[in-house]
């Protein structure tokens, strides 16, 4: 019996190196993201800053993992069996989860995931136990006060860090302007001075304060003269940075450099336990079984030893470390996810990733009306020294920056500030939820979420948001039902909950690989962002646009193929699949024409007005096909869904044909695309024009047939959409042809 539990206790550890893995790629966005948004310095400097301070954090923790030794159970009422059932559960829940949200480049929070999965197995192995007892309760057996305190942190802490992100880079912008290099020449002092105090308190009260040298001496003595701290480091780091600005060091890369190092220290010192705590009490739970459970059974062995605390030998921290380092700077997937952050915090519009909602929109249109409001009541003066102090268009960036270091080091310190405040009011502020929703707040203050781009800001925002909240239910469910299947299972569950839990991992990397992949012409559009030769641009944008007509030409192909087949063979899925498709598409268009539209503004006045109207109409032909495709598909999947009679045999065979041959030209007309070869096109459009013409002479014997009413009338309405989509998809292939060659080829 023992080995089995041997066995689960190793493989405790093996999930604990995956989850230190994927743990990392999701938090590392809270340190990386204002550094390598600001470009504060190379991201190999920037790494090995984070991962100095991730190494030291981890290192110098002294491996409290008590919430998840006591934290959400009464440990004092489980049996060692039970115990290792619920953090198996635990486990295998948090590493799959965490690398869901990873794969989509969400951020989440590892505390309240650990948390509600923890209280999901808990409250699975409750239910069990108060049903076989008399005397215990779930009260007795749950500490639900953990759960609704971190619940309650995640209210507070949007809200706070979010307002106050807005507040203080607003006053922070009013002092230096976007052109800071004119406006800093004593005022830099004074603020690297409270950014890097605040840091150094942070660090103080956050980072290290369950580090191994931090005795309670030092704490109370660190409590006691915290203002004497506080006061001796304002007027040393004021002074310094005002020197090291003399010495024309850019005081902000200090800053940014120093708040993320501290930001790195207090992830690790502090977030360890959601990776390594859950295996620490398994490997804890079993010593004390086999050295104090002598002739006892793993179910008649209750564990009151979690009770006490538990300090971690430093071989795992140091390990902990390590691994923690390794995954911070090989992981695609936290690039990944700091992408996604960086992306909705950039100064400039670009290319967005979310969508329009309609809570976005209301959220909009009820800010312009406030704004337009205290802009009637303010005085002209004041508007015009505002508009001085927020020119855009003198904004100092970096090369390929998203924003600026005065806004870097803001949300650095803010952040570093707001933590250091929740902990030392015994608040569960999560680190996740207060940078994330920090760097919001300073890119509205900023003003880069502008008419054009504000509501896909916030959709994008809302959308992190829910999946903080998604989180925590699907954490509680999944572990839940988990931690049931195990308990009635036995080893047979567990082997199989394991396989597929290994099966998931793999699944997300192959999944996570082929979408890297569709996403390589976005490094095309990179690279011509970047470019500042107009032949380069010319040439990168045709690329862009041939790999993104490709996609429209085959999912044209693909989509007409599923619509007309299912609709022949009364398919119902299969339409709906087709037209879920063509919604997706629909929106894709949308973005490949925002983003040629910014493209096009690269080049020069005489490419565009020789090129522009070829692109445009590039653009206007694939969004026909698109809506083509949806056109075709709606009234077939109205009428197969009324169960409406289908189309006779003839009309099958006939369109059957047709389509076959629409499919084939198509396929041809996106490899020569694709291939850039337009030679013997002439071939395509003799083909086309012959498709038309055999699908006129369709529409005109339908039209005989309804006239001798040989027919029903609701089939010959749908079939005769069908015929003028059809054609449609014909004329709207060559004529994007037509088009493509000459924007292509064309000098």
């Amino acid at each position: 019996m023992e080995t089995i539990y041997l066995c689960i206790v190793i493989f405790l550890f093996v999930l604990a190196v995956f989850d230190l893995i994927v743990g990392v790629s999701n938090d590392a966005v809270n340190f990386l993201q204002s550094s390598v948004g600001a470009k504060a310095a190379s991201f190999k400097t920037v790494l090995f800053i984070a991962g100095l301070g991730v190494f030291i954090g981890a290192a110098l923790s002294n491996g409290m993992m008590d919430i998840a030794r006591h934290g959400i159970y009464q440990p004092q009422h489980f049996y060692f069996a039970e115990i290792m059932c619920i953090l198996l559960a635990v486990m295998l829940t948090d590493v799959v989860l965490l690398d869901v949200f990873n794969t989509m480049g969400m951020p989440t929070s590892t505390t309240v995931s650990m948390v509600f999965e923890l209280l999901g197995g808990t409250f699975a192995l409750a239910l069990i136990k108060v049903q076989g007892s008399d005397t215990l309760g779930l009260g007795d057996l749950i500490n639900t006060d953990k759960a609704l305190s971190v619940i309650m942190a995640i209210f507070v802490s949007v809200a706070i860090a979010f307002f106050f992100g807005m507040l203080v880079q607003w006053l922070a912008r009013v002092v230096f302007t976007f052109n800071y290099k004119k406006k800093m020449k004593y005022s830099i002092g004074i603020f690297g001075g409270i950014a890097v105090t605040s840091i150094i308190y942070f660090m103080l009260i956050k980072g290290l304060k369950d580090s191994s040298f931090m005795t309670p001496d030092n704490k109370q003595w660190i409590q006691d003269n915290t203002v004497m701290l506080i006061g001796f480091c304002f007027i040393f780091f004021t002074i310094l940075m005002q020197v090291l600005h003399w010495l024309k060091i850019n005081v902000f890369k200090v800053v940014v450099l120093l708040g993320t190092f501290a930001l790195a220290l207090a992830f690790a010192g502090n977030d360890l336990v959601n990776f390594i705590g859950v295996p620490l009490a398994g490997y804890s739970s079993f010593i004390d079984f086999t050295t104090n459970g002598a002739g006892s059974s793993p179910d008649g062995f209750l564990m009151s030893s979690l009770l006490g605390p538990a300090k971690t030998p430093w071989y795992f921290l140091f390990g902990a470390g390590v691994i923690m380092v390794y995954a911070l700077c090989t992981s695609k997937k936290a690039h990944n996810v700091i992408k996604t952050s960086v992306d909705l915090a950039r100064q400039d519009e670009g290319e967005e990733n979310f969508g329009s909602t309609p809570i976005a929109r209301t959220l909009v249109r009820l800010s312009m009306t406030m704004s337009n409001n205290i802009s009637k009541v303010m005085p002209e003066g004041m508007k015009r020294w505002l508009d001085t102090r927020f020119r855009k268009d003198e904004a100092i960036l970096a090369d390929g920056a998203a924003f600026d270091l005065v806004r870097a080091s803001v949300n650095l310190v803010l952040a570093g500030l707001l933590i250091a405040l929740g902990t030392s009011l015994k608040l569960p502020l999560s680190t996740t939820y207060v940078t994330f929703m920090v760097a919001m707040g300073t890119s509205l203050a900023d003003r880069a979420w502008g008419r054009d781009s504000a509501v896909f800001r916030i959709t994008g925002v809302l959308s992190v948001i829910g999946g903080w909240f998604i989180t925590a239910g699907a954490a509680f469910t999944i572990c839940f039902f988990v931690a049931m299947i195990i308990h009635f299972g036995g080893t047979f569950a567990i082997i199989a909950l394991i396989g597929l839990a290994i099966f998931s991992l793999i699944r997300s990397q192959v999944m996570y690989k082929k979408r890297k992949a569709k996403e390589k012409g976005n490094e095309t559009i990179k690279q011509l962002m970047q470019s500042s030769n107009n032949a380069e641009i010319l040439e990168l944008l045709r690329k862009h646009t041939r790999e993104e007509l490709v996609k429209v030409l085959a999912f044209t192909e693909e989509n007409l193929e599923r619509t007309v087949t299912a609709f022949l063979h009364e398919n119902l899925r299969g339409l709906r699949r087709s037209m879920g498709s063509v919604k997706f598409e629909k929106q894709l268009i949308k973005q490949m024409k925002r983003t040629g539209t910014l493209a096009m503004c690269r080049l020069d006045n005489n490419t565009v007005l020789e090129k522009g109207l070829y692109y445009y109409q590039g653009n206007d032909f694939a969004s026909e096909l698109v809506y083509s495709i949806g056109r075709l598909c709606e009234p077939c999947l109205e009428h197969i869904d009324n169960n409406f009679k289908p189309l006779d045999t003839i009309q099958k065979g006939e369109f059957s044909d047709v389509t076959e041959d629409i499919i084939y030209l198509l396929q041809v007309c996106r490899h020569k695309m694709e291939n850039n070869d337009y030679e013997s096109f002439e071939n395509e459009l003799r083909k086309a024009n012959d498709l038309n013409g055999q699908l006129s002479h369709l529409k005109r014997e339908e039209l005989q047939r309804i006239q001798s009413q040989a027919g029903s009338i609701k089939v010959s309405m749908v079939y005769l959409t069908m015929i003028q989509e059809a054609q449609n998809v014909v004329t709207y292939t060559i004529n994007l042809m037509k088009v493509s060659r000459k924007f292509q080829l064309m000098e």
